[in-house]
C-alpha cells in the first residue's frame, strides 16, 4: 500500500518534475528561458528568435533565422478547414479564448492530429508549430468577424508582433508599437509551472494530441486569477479616474476584502521583472495613461505595505500589460488573447518536453467525506 504524501494547497513549492525550458526565482525577481535571462532576450532579440530557442535549445544563427521565418509564414495562413467555420464561431459570441479553443479543436479534427503517444518527434514539433503560428490568425479573424469586418491574410514581410497588430487593425503598425508588443510577447512566453502550463503537461502526459493539451491550457488561462486579468487591471485605473481618488479607492477595496487586480504574485516576493520592463516600455511610449499608471502603482504598493505588512505585494505583469496594449491600440477584448499569442509557444514547448517521457501525471486526493461504506437503503 503506497503511503499518501500531504502537500501544501495548490501544490505550492512542490517540485513535480524537471525541465530544461526555464525557471522562476521569485525571491531574486529573476526568471530565465533555458540559459538566458528572459528580460535580456526581450530587450535584444525577436519573438521568432525566442520561439526558435524554445524549440531547439539555442538561439538561431542568421541563416537559421531566415529559414525559420520562411517556415513559419505559410503556417500563419488561416487553414481552409477553418474559413467556413470561423464565421459561425464568431456569431456564437463569448470570449475570444473560447472561440480559439473551438477553432483549434476543429483544426485538430480536420487534420486528424495524432496523439503525442503515437507521433514521432518531427510530427510533434510540426503540429506544435502549426498551433502556435495559426493562433494569432484565428484570434484576429474572430475579432474582425465580430466587428463585421473580413479577416486579413498574414504578411510574410512582418514579424509576429507586427503581424498581430496588422491582422487586428488592418493597418501596418508604427515601429515603436510593434516593438513594444514584441517585447511584451517575449516576456510572457513562459513562466515556470503556472496553472495553464501544468494543465498542458498533465494532458500531454496522457499521450493526447497537441491541440488537446493547448485547449486545456486555454481553459485554465481564461480564469481571472491567471491570464484573464490585464483588462481588469486597466479597468481599475478607469475606476480610480484621478490621482486624488487613489487612496480612497484602494482602501475601500481592501476593506471589502477585494483583490487589487494587477498586484501580487504567487512566486515573486520582490518586483516582478516583467512589470519593470513593461513600465519602462509604457513610459517610453509616453502619455497621460502611462504617467497615471506609475502614480497608481507607487501608491498602491505603499498602501498594501501599510495594510498588509510582510506580504511583499508589488505590481505584476498584468498591471502594465494592459497599459502597454492600450497605448499600442489593441482593444481590451484582445488583451488576454494577446497574452495567449505568446504563451502558446511556451505551452507547446512544455508539451513537447512532457511527451518525451512516458509517465502519466496521476496524483491522489485524501478523502474527507462521510465514512464509507454505509448501507444503501
Amino acid at each position: 500500500m503506497t503511503e499518501l504524501i500531504d502537500v501544501p494547497a495548490g501544490l505550492r513549492n512542490v517540485v513535480v518534475t524537471t525541465t530544461e525550458l526555464g525557471d522562476v526565482r521569485g525571491r531574486e525577481g529573476f526568471y530565465h528561458y533555458r540559459q538566458y535571462d528572459a528580460i535580456d532576450l526581450a530587450r535584444h532579440k525577436t519573438f521568432e528568435d525566442v520561439w526558435f530557442l524554445f524549440l531547439e535549445g539555442r538561439l538561431p544563427e542568421p541563416e537559421e533565422r531566415v529559414r525559420f521565418a520562411k517556415e513559419l509564414a505559410p503556417l500563419r495562413v488561416l487553414p481552409g478547414e477553418l474559413r467556413e467555420i470561423l464565421p459561425l464561431v464568431a456569431r456564437a459570441g463569448g470570449h475570444p479564448i473560447a472561440g480559439l479553443r473551438t477553432a483549434l479543436s476543429v483544426l485538430a479534427a480536420a487534420r486528424d492530429l495524432p496523439p503525442l503517444w503515437d507521433a514521432g518527434p518531427d510530427r510533434r514539433k510540426a503540429d506544435a508549430m502549426l498551433v502556435c503560428a495559426v493562433t494569432p490568425t484565428i484570434l484576429a479573424a474572430l475579432h474582425r468577424l465580430r466587428a463585421g469586418l473580413e479577416p486579413l491574410e498574414p504578411r510574410a514581410d512582418l514579424g509576429a508582433a507586427a503581424n498581430w497588430l496588422y491582422l487586428v487593425s488592418g493597418a501596418e503598425p508604427a515601429a515603436e508599437h510593434a516593438r513594444a508588443i514584441e517585447q511584451y510577447l517575449i516576456a510572457t512566453v513562459d513562466h515556470g509551472f503556472n496553472a495553464s502550463t501544468f494543465t498542458a503537461r498533465v494532458v500531454a502526459s496522457c499521450g493526447a494530441d497537441v491541440v488537446s493539451a493547448v485547449a486545456a491550457a486555454l481553459g485554465a488561462f481564461s480564469g481571472p486569477l491567471h491570464g484573464g486579468a490585464p483588462d481588469r487591471a486597466l479597468a481599475s485605473l478607469d475606476a480610480i479616474g484621478t490621482p486624488d481618488r487613489i487612496d480612497a479607492w484602494v482602501r475601500a477595496r481592501i476593506s471589502a476584502g477585494d483583490r487589487i487586480m494587477g498586484f501580487g504574485h504567487a512566486v515573486y516576493r520582490t518586483q516582478d521583472p516583467r512589470s519593470v520592463l513593461l513600465r519602462e516600455i509604457a513610459t517610453g511610449l509616453g502619455g497621460d495613461l502611462a504617467d497615471f499608471a506609475t502614480t497608481v502603482e507607487r501608491r498602491v504598493v505603499e498602501i498594501l505595505a501599510e495594510l498588509k505588512p510582510g506580504r511583499e505585494l508589488y505590481a505584476n505583469v498584468e498591471f502594465y500589460a494592459g497599459v502597454v496594449m492600450e497605448l499600442c491600440g489593441l482593444p481590451r477584448a484582445l488583451f488576454t488573447p494577446t497574452f495567449a499569442v505568446s504563451r502558446v509557444v511556451g505551452w507547446c514547448a512544455n508539451v513537447l518536453e512532457q511527451a518525451a517521457g512516458s509517465k502519466i501525471i496521476r496524483p491522489a486526493a485524501r478523502y474527507v467525506g462521510p465514512p464509507a461504506p454505509q448501507p444503501v437503503s
